[in-house]
């Protein structure tokens, strides 16, 4: 199948997130449609399509959401160990200035 002719609907788009979130994977979700649809040959798209979709969209995260689970993670490890110390400033629009 030429790659100009592969392309995932917003139906599987949405059918991939779903799947990310629960913990299915690629290969697994790539099974799902194969399986849905009567084989392989009757997809537009490849497995290979899958993981690029999941790595480009679902997996994208915002710096400002990476700022946030920093300031988690760093809060949780401070509720482990007594001595743990840390020190988080942030910029107007949220992202990280200072993180010791």
């Amino acid at each position: 199948m030429l790659k100009q002719h592969r392309e995932l609907s917003m139906s599987v788009h949405r059918t991939i997130e779903n799947n990310e979130e629960v913990g299915i994977g690629p290969s697994k979700t790539y099974q799902l449609f194969v399986a849905a649809a009567g084989g392989h040959h009757e997809l537009n798209f490849i497995e290979k399509d899958v993981r690029h979709f999941i790595m480009r969209e679902v997996r994208n995260v915002s710096e400002l959401d990476d700022a946030k689970k920093f300031k988690k993670y760093l809060v949780r490890m401070k509720g482990k160990k007594q001595n743990f110390f840390f020190k988080l400033e942030l910029e107007d629009d949220q992202s990280i200035k200072l993180a010791f």
